[in-house]
């Protein structure tokens, strides 16, 4: 690695999935204004709106779109009006 290039403030920080609660520690060098404590002991807080907790791929709650039945709904009503 090339020295003088990389942060040096790397420190233990919380991050919360606001839509489940879920929370995961890791290091990161973001700035944070909130706290939170975990066992006893205090973390920057980074809130987030979705994680691999959250997200429809990693959970296998994915909505299936009928695409193609879409289109045949809307070609059956607007799709033959030009052809009178």
């Amino acid at each position: 690695m090339k020295q003088g290039i990389h942060p040096d403030n790397y420190r233990e920080v919380a991050f919360k999935d606001m839509s489940n609660d879920v929370t995961f520690i890791t290091r990161s060098t973001i700035n944070t204004r909130e706290t939170i404590e975990i066992d006893g002991k205090t973390y920057p807080l980074v809130k987030l709106e979705i994680t691999n907790a959250s997200h429809p791929f990693f959970t296998g709650k994915q909505k299936l779109v009928d695409t193609a039945g879409r289109v045949d709904k809307f070609m059956s009503r607007y799709g033959n009006r030009n052809k009178k």
